[in-house]
């Protein structure tokens, strides 16, 4: 099939009348200009008349409008309408690219360079343009032999290796919704497809069982059962970064994988904004795909009834989970997951659910908790295969040291609430990256040198929510230093182009512009530093945090300020600060706790005893409770009695 023909083609260049037809309009350089509008950014006009200072051009609906004449921006040439590349244009300027690129995305035309750049915008819709024929026309064919997408830039980097002997990355970004991870899996889907064909074309084919094209193609869902989530932007938004190396010989064959993940959001494991989900998984054990699944489980009630995920969301519209529970079980087996090990995950999946349903209460005229109900308990002990006793006694009296002895500290209601809260995120947290080493363990081939990657970076993208706490924080942090290496490194690689090409040109690193905002998260005295200060100030609490960021930054640091009032749904907030992105209100409650995250020392014992969940055991191989640790300091044996039912 030629590319005309493709049924993808229409999506990614436009035909000869179409383009006769867009370069047909009327057009005079002198009186063709935009001008800014409030709602559609702007307006295109034709100036009528004009003083030194004031414009009047005549817009759509022969209305007329005055403007300021600095307000004015040039039209380019109909030649240039739908441009593929904008840094073709005569007039680079705001209007001209957001019309460039507002008028491609209504001819679906998603993908548009700008120079080194290409720019995606989300059509929140299936385009055949992924398919394997469509990568077949651009494989081995130069960036400009081809209309742009993303596998044009992606086959130039895998080009690049080869020919400079030099490992290549990708830098994905944009806002939460932008796209980020549906363009990730298709380049990792390229890159793999590529190398194999290389594979296949040395041994001739005739392999038998997955391949490793299908298993790196089938991380994907696994870690997006366990690692995204629908919010209110993004029905599967990453709630996670990662970094994912391919590795290639000097053939260019493929031969490894590795993944590299960070930030997980382990808060939404317990708790969900409004219109937001908890992981996928927890959804999917629940849909039925497997049968006997959720009475092995003992998930007998309604996902609606388990307080963990069901605060906000229990759908998401356009998506079954029973055949996306499908998808994550079947990439199990093609990861080389054991039947065993893929049941204990559901197992500690399912326990943290039954955990979120514990009831507790406060004893009369005691500072002590007790079981409000066992059954939930019961269940959870028996997915964790730990002692249902001993679990109930290490979350109500979890053992402290007190002086040279050991004693049972009780706990009143709250702390039990926090306790079991921080370990279903930290037990979250362990199983989340035992998954990913667990691909990677999969992912790592012998027998085929490893003499160059192409690393790809997917990570969560910029937000500004109604609601924004301390994981918000955090991700637009890593954006923002992402942003300036970003600019930075581009502004470098233009610079070097001028040079090429004997321009004339002053280099300003503008790639500098965003050291004040990430000073302000990060350096001494910085947002960081002070919530990690107050976390060991006695009697701190949420409120003396904000309250110390206003008294050391408000009116000394440009891009701290203090928050307007909510509008509309918008919540509460205790400060502000100008991102690249906008500005963004933060609500600092929870702070201390979320950084803190401490885990039952004692509940972590019971765990580590389990006899009936071999998964569990390993999880916690790595983590040394104090009761151990003063062991090996003292170097003497503990009582039998003291030990025999958890631990350390």
């Amino acid at each position: 099939m030629d590319m005309e023909s493709d049924p993808g083609w229409r999506y990614l260049r436009r035909t000869r009348e179409q383009i006769l037809e867009d370069q047909s309009r009327p057009y005079d350089s002198k009186k063709n200009c935009w001008i800014p509008d409030p709602e559609e950014g702007y307006l295109a006009g034709e100036i009528v008349s004009g003083k030194a200072e004031k414009v009047t051009v005549k817009v759509g609906g022969g209305n007329e409008k005055t403007v300021k004449q600095e307000e004015i921006q040039e039209m380019n040439p109909p030649k240039f309408e739908k441009t593929e590349d904008m840094s073709n244009l005569t007039f680079l300027n705001d209007a001209s690219v957001l019309h460039n690129l507002r008028a491609r995305y209504g001819a679906m035309l998603i993908y548009t360079y700008s120079g080194l750049f290409c720019v995606v915008i989300n059509p929140y819709k299936r385009l055949p343009i992924y398919t394997d024929s469509v990568a077949r026309f651009y494989m081995g064919k130069r960036k400009t032999e081809m209309p742009p997408h993303l596998f044009a830039v992606s086959d130039e980097a895998y080009r690049n290796m080869l020919q400079n002997a030099e490992n290549q990355s990708m830098l994905i970004t944009g806002e939460s919704g932008a796209g980020k991870t549906e363009n990730t899996k298709k380049v990792i889907a390229y890159f793999a497809a590529v190398g194999a064909s290389q594979q296949q074309a040395a041994d001739g084919g005739g392999s038998t069982g997955p391949t490793l094209e299908d298993q790196i193609v089938q991380t994907n869902p696994v870690l997006e059962a366990f690692g995204n989530a629908k919010t209110v932007r993004n029905n599967n938004s990453s709630r996670f970064g990662k970094f994912i190396r391919i590795h290639f010989n000097k053939q260019g064959k493929l031969a490894s994988c590795d993944i590299e993940h960070y930030l997980l959001e382990k808060s939404r494991v317990i708790r969900q904004a409004p219109g937001e989900r908890c992981y996928h998984i927890f959804y999917q054990i629940q849909s039925g795909f497997l049968p006997e699944l959720k009475k092995q489980l003992l998930l007998d009630l309604p996902a609606k009834d388990y307080w963990f995920i069901a605060q906000a969301e229990l759908t998401i519209d356009g998506v079954n989970d029973t055949e996306e529970h499908q998808l994550t079980h079947e990439a199990f087996k093609v990861l080389n997951f054991t039947d065993s090990e893929t049941h204990d995950v559901y197992r500690l999946v399912a326990g943290i659910m039954h955990m979120g349903n514990m009831k507790f209460k406060q004893r009369p005229r005691e500072e002590q908790a007790e079981a409000d109900g066992t059954e939930e308990a019961e269940k959870t002990a028996r997915m964790y295969g730990a002692n249902p006793e001993e679990f109930m006694k290490a979350l109500l009296k979890p053992r402290v040291k007190v002086g040279t002895e050991w004693v049972s500290k009780g706990q009143n209601q709250e702390q039990v609430a926090w306790s079991v809260g921080a370990m279903a995120k930290g037990l979250y947290t362990r199983i989340f990256n035992w998954l990913v080493v667990k691909c990677n363990v999969t992912l790592a081939k012998e027998g085929t040198s490893k003499d160059f990657f192409i690393g790809v970076l997917d990570i969560a993208g910029f937000e500004i929510f109604d609601f924004n706490s301390f994981e918000q924080l955090w991700i637009n942090f890593v954006n923002e230093k992402l942003q300036q290496f970003f600019n930075h490194h581009m502004f470098v690689l233009e610079q070097e182009e001028y040079a090429r090409e004997g321009i004339q040109w002053t280099f300003i690193d503008f790639g500098l512009d965003l050291q004040a905002c990430i000073e302000l998260i990060e350096k001494p005295m910085g947002i960081i530093a002070m919530l990690d200060e107050e976390c060991i100030v006695p009697k701190a609490s949420d409120n003396t945090l904000a309250a110390k960021l206003l008294e050391q930054h408000l009116g000394k640091h440009p891009n701290f300020e203090k928050p307007k009032p909510p509008k509309g749904k918008q919540a509460e907030a205790h400060f502000a600060m100008r991102h690249y992105a906008g500005t963004v209100r933060y609500n600092v409650s929870n702070w201390l706790e979320k950084n803190k995250d401490p885990l039952n020392d004692t509940l972590v014992g019971v765990l580590k005893a389990s006899t009936d969940n071999a998964l569990l055991v390993h999880l916690w191989s790595d983590y040394t409770t104090q009761i151990r640790v003063v062991l090996l300091l003292q170097k003497k044996p503990m009582a039998f009695d003291d030990i025999s039912h958890w631990a350390i």
